[in-house]
């Protein structure tokens, strides 16, 4: 460790409080919702120029890649700087896009989950320069957009469309500081089942699809007592998240009923597997149920029509892994003291660069997940300068392994 000027680090880091403090309001001033990232984009895009980025470049999907050094090893760090909607303005106590900042922390939409990463991403770059860290490696600062309606997409499109393969990848998503090195995986699904309508004062002409779904979703409910666990990324699950009927009126039968799932996988569980339990329920054979993986389409801010299968794979990298080791080590400097290894509960864009791709990869972010998608969501600015620290380290301790 001695190439690393841990002391340095976190003077660089201080030095560069305020204006990490006045990026991050900025951020979340500007309401960055999915497929209306551009305003963002380019608000990044003048901090990186502003602190000395090597190459800043905005793809055709719309993510913006900030990009640090020239060596061999291709380091990518992955931001997603779209938020969820605020739901009910009337809950939050402040303006979610006033950037409210009160006693060290920073409030707003997007503060915790996850566009505020973006910043000590940003300013690690310029600790990297500032401390001459550079090494045989490069490190491309990731902003990606349209995360929150499909999680991996556009790192998928990084990487397969825009052939920026990286050879290692850091999620920044809300760790509360500690390294996490996987989450289960995700998938939607919907199962439909028909019937016959008829007028509703005599329903025994027709043939209830709702009626049958409520066999079907109380199935469904049961399942989760039969499925796999795993001893550090916990049960796989499944939820009813939606249901939906379609019926001439109010007053006749539905002759259609749909609902849709919400099905997380944890080690040993797939597609097709998880497909599979759904077919074989009993409502589900007895009502002839057809059970569909959804698909994502969308049209991207810069105009580029994208999509995927609804599938983000269960992902982990070993505790014993070079890559953890690097992000252990890296980290222990930023908090002076080792950090906790865990994993999220939620999913990230690692479904992508792990779970599809076998990339490895690993997770450290400041802020804690539990605020996510909350009214209350928040940064402290503590977590900003540590994670900066743990950043510009990072990529020297990986390449010297």
């Amino acid at each position: 460790m001695a190439l690393i000027p841990s002391k340095a680090l976190h003077e660089r880091a201080k030095h560069y409080e305020k204006d990490m403090v006045k990026f991050a309001r900025d951020l979340v001033a500007i309401p960055s919702f999915p497929m209306q990232e551009g305003r963002l984009v380019k608000r990044i895009a003048a901090e990186m120029k502003k602190v000395g980025f090597d190459k800043i470049k905005v793809d055709k999907m719309g993510n913006i890649i900030g990009v640090v050094g020239k060596g061999k090893t291709k380091i990518m760090f992955d931001a997603h700087i779209d938020t969820v909607g605020v739901g009910d303005p009337k809950a939050w106590k402040w303006d979610p896009f006033k950037g409210k900042y009160e006693k060290g922390i920073i409030y707003g939409r997007g503060a915790t989950d996850q566009k505020l990463s973006m910043v000590p991403m940003v300013y690690a770059g310029r600790i990297i320069k500032d401390l001459k860290l550079d090494g045989d490696y490069t490190v491309w600062m990731v902003g990606s957009c349209q995360e929150e309606d499909c999680d991996g997409l556009p790192l998928l499109h990084i990487i397969q469309k825009e052939k920026m393969k990286p050879d290692y990848v850091v999620i920044t998503e809300p760790t509360n500081l500690k390294v996490y090195r996987g989450h289960r995986g995700r998938m939607e699904m919907k199962v439909v089942v028909k019937g016959k309508s008829c007028h509703a004062s005599a329903p025994e002409r027709g043939d209830n699809a709702v009626w049958k779904m409520s066999f079907i979703v109380q199935e469904i409910t049961k399942l989760n007592e039969r499925l796999k666990k795993d001893k550090f990324l916990g049960k796989g699950t499944v939820a009813v998240t939606k249901i939906e009927c379609q019926t001439p009126s109010l007053n006749a039968v539905p002759d259609e009923a749909t609902v849709y799932l919400d099905r997380r996988l944890t080690a040993g569980e797939t597609l097709g597997s998880a497909v599979v339990e759904i077919k074989r329920l009993p409502s589900v054979k007895k009502f002839g149920g057809k059970v569909e993986v959804l698909q994502y389409e969308a049209i991207s801010w810069t105009g580029l029509k994208v999509g995927q299968e609804k599938y983000f794979p269960t992902w982990v990298i070993p505790e014993n892994h070079k890559l953890t080791k690097a992000m252990v080590a890296a980290a222990t400097i930023a908090l002076e003291k080792k950090p906790i290894v865990d994993k999220w509960t939620f999913s990230t864009n690692g479904v992508a660069s792990m779970g599809r791709l076998k990339i490895p990869t690993i997770g450290f972010g400041p802020a804690h997940e539990i605020y996510a998608h909350q009214v209350d969501e928040r940064m402290p600015v503590e977590h900003l300068r540590r994670a900066a620290v743990c950043y510009a380290a990072f990529p020297k301790i990986l390449a010297s392994k």
